[in-house]
C-alpha cells in the first residue's frame, strides 16, 4: 500500500529534518520554498542569527545520523563571557563541570547541510520559488505563487514548517480552524561582526558565547569558522539608547563609546554593518489548535516561535520533528491520531520554554552581572555538588538534556523553593550564632 504524499511549505531547518524524517519512513515527500535554493546564494544580510546548538537538537540529529557532519562545522561555547563596561571579561562556565558546550553554527550553513541530506534520500525532491497563497485544509489542495503564475499542487498531507509568519497558519486562521496570539518585545535585533584578526586569530575566546549586558539591552557574539565572530544587538525599539535614538554617525559612534567601549576596536566595519543591516522584530507566537482534518499540522515557529534567548528555537523544533516521527511510529501512521497526539504532548512544552526564553532576556542583559545572582549561582553549584542526583540548574537541564520543558519548570520550581529554604536556615543558625556570641560577651 502506498504512503500518503507529504507536502512540506518551508524548506527551512525544521522542514528539511523532517523531510528526511518521513523519507526513512516511506513517504513521498516534496518540500515547498518560497525562496530562491539556499545552497545556491548567499543569506540575507543581517538576519542569520547564528544558532547554538545543543542536547535536543543533537538528539535529532543523532537519530538520522547528521550529528557529526553538522558538528564538523559548529565551534562549542562552554560558557558565557560576560564583559563590563570597565574591567576584565567575567566566564561563567555553562555546566558544574566546565566542560558541556553549546555550539555556535551558521543557520544558513546547517539550513543546506539539512536540505542536502534530504534531498539525497528516495522519495524527497524540493521546489523552489513557490508562494503558498491559498489552501483548502478540507482536500489539501495548495495554490501556490510562482514565477511563472498561480500553480495549483495537490497532496495528502501539508504541513507547515515556515516560520513565525506562517502562510500554512494563515490559511487555516482563514477558513476559521486555528486561533493565534503573537506577542512583540518593544525590543528589536541588529547584526554586526567582529572580523578575524590582522594574523587571522579569533579576536576574542572563541569557546565562550560573549554578552555585553546593560540592563535594559545587551550584545551577544558567536564564534565562526572562519575565526570572525557574528554579533547581535538586542535593544529597545524606541526611547534612550534605542535603535530609534541612533541617527548620526557621530550618535552611533558615541553611544558605543560610553556603553561597549572595547567593540570598537574589535569591528572596524561596525558603522557600515550598523547603517546597512536592518533591525528585526522579536516575539512570540502562540497557536492553538496545531492541526485540522487530520491532514494539515504545524510545526516548529510556524506553531509556536520563541523569543531567540535561550537558544532553544532550532532545538525546540527539532524536537517537534522527533515527536511527530514518534506519534507516527505509535499510530500506525494514522495521521489524524499522529497530528492530534503530537500537539497533546508539544504544546505544554512549547508554551514552557516560550516562558523560559523570556525569563532567560532579563537574565542576559541583567542579572549575569549583579552580585546577587553570582551568590546565587554560587549556591546553586553547591546544591549541584552536594546533592548532583537531586538537583541541576535549569540551564543544565534546557541545554544538556531532553527532559520535557514543562518538566524543567515544574523541576526548577521545586529546587528553587529548596533553596530558599537552605537560606532561610543559614540565615537562621547564622543569627542564632550570633545571639549566642553577644550573649556569652555580656
Amino acid at each position: 500500500m502506498s504512503r500518503p504524499r507529504v507536502a512540506i511549505v518551508g524548506a527551512g531547518l525544521a522542514g528539511s529534518l523532517l523531510a528526511g524524517y518521513l523519507a526513512r519512513r516511506g513517504y513521498p515527500v516534496t518540500l515547498y520554498e518560497r525562496r530562491p535554493d539556499p545552497r545556491g546564494g548567499q543569506s540575507e544580510r543581517g538576519r542569520s542569527i547564528n544558532l547554538a546548538l545543543s542536547e535536543r537538537g543533537l538528539d535529532a540529529l543523532r537519530r538520522v545520523g547528521l550529528d557529526g557532519s553538522v558538528l564538523a562545522a559548529a565551534l562549542p561555547m562552554r560558557g558565557r563571557m560576560v564583559h563590563a563596561v570597565a574591567g576584565e571579561p567575567d566566564f561563567q562556565p555553562y555546566s558544574l563541570d566546565g566542560e558541556r558546550a553549546i555550539n555556535s553554527i551558521s543557520r544558513g550553513a546547517l539550513n543546506n547541510a539539512l536540505l542536502d541530506a534530504a534531498t539525497a534520500l528516495p522519495g524527497v525532491s524540493a521546489v523552489f520559488g513557490h508562494q503558498l497563497v491559498g489552501l483548502d485544509p478540507k482536500t489539501a489542495v495548495m495554490t501556490f505563487a510562482t514565477a511563472g503564475g498561480q500553480v495549483e499542487i495537490e497532496a495528502d498531507v501539508v504541513l507547515g514548517a515556515d516560520g513565525a509568519g506562517s502562510a500554512v497558519r494563515g490559511q487555516l486562521r482563514a477558513h476559521g480552524l486555528t486561533g493565534e496570539d503573537i506577542e512583540f518585545l518593544d525590543y528589536g535585533y541588529k547584526e554586526l561582526t567582529i572580523p578575524a584578526r590582522p594574523d587571522g586569530g579569533f579576536a576574542l575566546d572563541p569557546h565562550a558565547l560573549h554578552i555585553w549586558p546593560r540592563g535594559s539591552s545587551m550584545m551577544i557574539a558567536l564564534p565562526n569558522p572562519d575565526h570572525s565572530f557574528t554579533c547581535t544587538l538586542f535593544w529597545p525599539l524606541t526611547g534612550p539608547g534605542s535603535f530609534e535614538s541612533l541617527a548620526t554617525d557621530a550618535e552611533i559612534r558615541g553611544h558605543f563609546a560610553v556603553h561597549y567601549p572595547d567593540v570598537p576596536d574589535l569591528a572596524p566595519d561596525l558603522l557600515a554593518d550598523y547603517r546597512a543591516n536592518p533591525v528585526g522584530k522579536l516575539g512570540t507566537v502562540r497557536t492553538a489548535p496545531w492541526q485540522a482534518y487530520g491532514r494539515v499540522g504545524l510545526i516548529g515557529d510556524a506553531a509556536h516561535a520563541i523569543v531567540p534567548f535561550y537558544g532553544q528555537g532550532a532545538n525546540c523544533a527539532f524536537e517537534d520533528v522527533v515527536e511527530l516521527d514518534r506519534c507516527l511510529r505509535e499510530c500506525g501512521d494514522e495521521w489524524p491520531a499522529a497530528l492530534a497526539r503530537y500537539e497533546s504532548r508539544r504544546s505544554e512544552n512549547a508554551d514552557a520554554i516560550a516562558e523560559m526564553a523570556l525569563d532567560n532576556f532579563v537574565e542576559m542583559r541583567d542579572r549575569v552581572a549583579s552580585p546577587v545572582y553570582l551568590a546565587g549561582r554560587r549556591a546553586e553549584q553547591f546544591l549541584q555538588r552536594l546533592l548532583p542526583q537531586v538537583y541541576q540548574s535549569r540551564y543544565e537541564l534546557v541545554s544538556f538534556s531532553t527532559t520535557p520543558y514543562a518538566q524543567v519548570q515544574r523541576q526548577v520550581r521545586r529546587q528553587h523553593q529548596v533553596l530558599a529554604g537552605v537560606a532561610a536556615a543559614v540565615g537562621a543558625a547564622v543569627l542564632v550564632g550570633v545571639s549566642g556570641a553577644l550573649r556569652r560577651r555580656r
